[in-house]
């Protein structure tokens, strides 16, 4: 479950105005580099150094709750800052060779995107933490052997380097297809683009400075807090995370504010309505729903049955949660795959009426004396340095045959045949994707993964180790479908910075690579450094991971595993969220701006509101801040919120570090009820 925003946008209200003039005339007199020129040293050194940054926060944000903003801001701003501090550093010495440009900025963009999106695409906190034990033992169903697979930091970076490559190469001959010939417009590509061309005009510089130094700030702040937050942690349930600022009731129907500066900022990036959409979701369900399930405690389901049983009330969190994400995932499938085939269907209609062909390498669209003088100078570069068909294609066969091969050595549930029919699949499928985003800006990864759970996992059955051969199959599909997008939405930056795709393709390349590496290694890091890690109600409870290995499983054994009446809320639930996607497509966009998200409301069903909470608080932060100064909220909140989420993400690496050195904070905080502080002042009187 992934929300994503683009902040990006709002930057380009706040820049001068080659937003709405010429961008190309404003550098028409600098030399474009070559792609060889736009890959330097310097450039994949920093996206190392912001791959590891924003690869511990995406896997934090995994860990946690699943929700992910958009990190392109930050990416390009970070990118942005560290070059060209390099680059004054060497002009002080007289050792500066090449000058930054927005070209190896854009080939910055894509290598970190590409790195971190490997900690989101590879599983960690959905279906390959749902292969583990730890998961597979808070279910009665499916836990035997052959269905679980505990992480190892080997076979993960092997299995990532087998899948995350495929989808690079599936849609690359269809690249001038989809920037040139139909125009898709790629939100986030495009608000990327217009962001990095600002940061390289005199005044887009100098606002990236001071957006830089308010990002360090607040940077500097979150890390503090979650240092001093630390201190009081000396025990379950001890410091700022279990402060009951709701009172005691309501802190345990998971109503409080847990003091969480990546939250917070998450909050200020993500639209008011998605944020509402959370509390509304929390309120729901533990505020109305679970209490009145609980008092059917054994009618509905045995009394005696442990917390975390899926026969029990978390069978009905999980469930539900389930069927209003399959809701929601599903409607908007079928939604942007027919706006998918009717806008290409048109596409080609009007292709036919005019005689010109679909797309061949000879086309040459600056004959149209139509195309801007900005679209003349894109399209000449776009089309300058190919990518050969025949090398995309050869390399897709090529990995293919190498990870039918080999998925199957990694998952002996995984048959060769079930990874042949994906790789026939995948490819139409990334397509489907890559345009339905190039349209709404969606993408759709994680719904095509869900159907391959389904599918592969009912086709491979209960005595063949059914769950785990969904999940594998849930990787690949969603590996090769979330890559596709993001290199066509890349290629759409590139085109509009011009910067080549072949410079593109093979940052792209690079980060893919850095992240198969990066990714896994940090989520060892967590997985040996918190014991607890996937265990309802702790720090990092991994709540993606229990849904998806539940649709495995419903996959494979069917609904009679469901505790009593679930089904029948499960089925109202899924209506609901069809229904309530169908009203906001009716109602129109100022309408449905009132209307919750069903995929929203539902993270909170099994984790509780306190998040929410967080994120309102974030979002009244920057709603008070607009109301103030709507100017410098639009130009400056996002760096005041990427600062909090980077700064507390990055507290995690040394706060792993001390617990695997098993250095312990010296002070638990704790809050008791009256009645309970009573009992234990007496307790500890009786032991003095």
């Amino acid at each position: 479950m992934v929300t994503s925003t683009n902040p990006e946008s709002e930057y380009m209200d706040c820049n001068d105005e080659t937003q709405v003039l010429s961008i190309e005339r404003v550098f028409e007199a600098e030399k474009v580099p070559g792609w060889r020129e736009q890959l330097t040293f310097r450039a994949f050194a920093v996206s190392m150094l912001l791959g590891v940054m924003f690869s511990v926060i995406v896997m934090k944000l995994n860990l946690t709750t699943g929700i992910i903003p958009s990190l392109n801001v930050s990416a390009g701003l970070l990118g942005f800052f560290f070059v060209r501090m390099w680059t004054k550093l060497l002009e002080r010495f007289g050792a500066l060779k090449q000058p930054f440009t927005r070209q190896e900025n854009t080939v910055i963009q894509t290598c970190v995107v590409a790195c971190c999106g490997i900690a989101f695409s590879g599983g960690f906190g959905s279906y390959l933490f749902a292969m583990s034990e730890t998961i597979a033992q808070q279910s009665t169903e499916a836990n035997d052997a052959q269905n679980i697979k505990d992480p190892k930091l080997g076979w993960m970076i092997g299995f990532l380097f087998v899948v995350s490559f495929l989808g690079l190469f599936s849609l690359v001959p269809l690249r001038k297809i989809m920037i040139i010939d139909y125009k898709l417009i790629y939100p986030s590509g495009t608000a990327t683009a217009h962001l990095i061309n600002s940061f390289h005009t005199p005044q887009g510089a100098k606002l990236a400075k001071k957006q830089v130094k308010t990002l360090g700030n607040f940077f500097v702040f979150s890390i503090l807090w979650g240092f001093f937050q630390w201190f009081y942690t000396g025990g379950d349930e001890c410091g700022f995370k279990a402060f009951p600022t709701l009172g005691l009731r309501a802190f345990q129907s998971k109503f409080f504010f847990d003091f969480s500066a990546t939250y917070v900022g998450v909050g200020m990036i993500c639209p008011y309505l998605v944020n509402v959409s959370v509390l509304l979701g929390g309120i729901l369900s533990w505020g109305i729903m679970w209490p009145l399930i609980e008092r059917k405690k054994g009618d509905w389901f045995p009394a005696d049955l442990p917390s975390t049983s899926l026969h029990g009330l978390q069978g009905y969190r999980v469930f539900i949660a389930i069927s209003l994400i399959l809701g929601d995932g599903l409607y908007n499938f079928f939604k942007v795959l027919g706006r998918t085939i009717s806008a290409f269907s048109t596409q080609i209609q009007a292709k036919r009426s005019s005689s010109a062909p679909l797309s061949t390498e000879t086309t040459n669209p600056l004959t149209n004396p139509g195309v801007s003088f900005d679209d003349q100078r894109r399209i000449e570069l776009f089309l300058k340095d190919q990518i050969p068909n025949s090398v995309a294609f050869g390399a897709y066969v090529a990995i293919a045959i190498v990870s039918i091969i080999t998925l199957p050595h990694i998952f002996h549930q995984l048959k060769w045949y079930h990874v042949l029919l994906t790789y026939i699949v995948a490819p139409v499928l990334a397509f489907c994707n890559a345009y339905g985003c190039g349209l709404t800006d969606w993408s759709l990864a994680a719904t095509y993964g869900k159907l391959a759970i389904f599918s592969i996992g009912a086709w491979a059955g209960a005595a063949h180790g059914g769950v785990l051969a969904g999940l594998a199959a849930c990787g690949v599909m969603m590996s090769i479908v979330s890559t596709a997008s993001d290199l066509t939405q890349d290629f759409k930056t590139g085109y509009m910075t011009l910067a080549s795709p072949r410079s593109m393709f093979i940052s792209q390349v690079i980060g893919t690579s850095m992240g198969c590496i990066i990714a896994p290694t940090i989520f060892w890091l967590f997985f040996k450094a918190f014991k607890d890690i996937g265990v309802p109600g702790s720090d990092y409870p991994s709540p993606n991971a229990l849904v998806y290995r539940n649709m495995a499983i419903l996959g494979v054994e069917g609904v009679s595993s469901l505790p009593k009446h679930c089904l029948t809320l499960c089925c109202i639930f899924f209506a609901a969220a069809v229904l309530v996607n169908l009203v906001r497509d009716l109602v129109g966009k100022k309408r449905a701006r009132f209307i919750p998200l069903p995929m929203a409301m539902a993270i909170p069903f099994y984790l509780g509101s306190y998040f929410a909470i967080d994120m309102c608080i974030g979002s009244l932060i920057l709603f008070v801040w607009e109301r103030i100064d709507k100017a410098k909220a639009n130009a400056f909140g996002p760096a005041v919120a990427s600062g909090l989420i980077c700064g507390d993400g990055l507290w995690t690496l040394p706060q792993s570090v001390l617990a695997l050195a098993q250095v312990r904070p010296p002070i638990c905080m704790k809050f008791l009820s009256r009645s309970a502080n009573v009992k234990v002042d007496e307790f500890l009187s009786k032991l003095s």
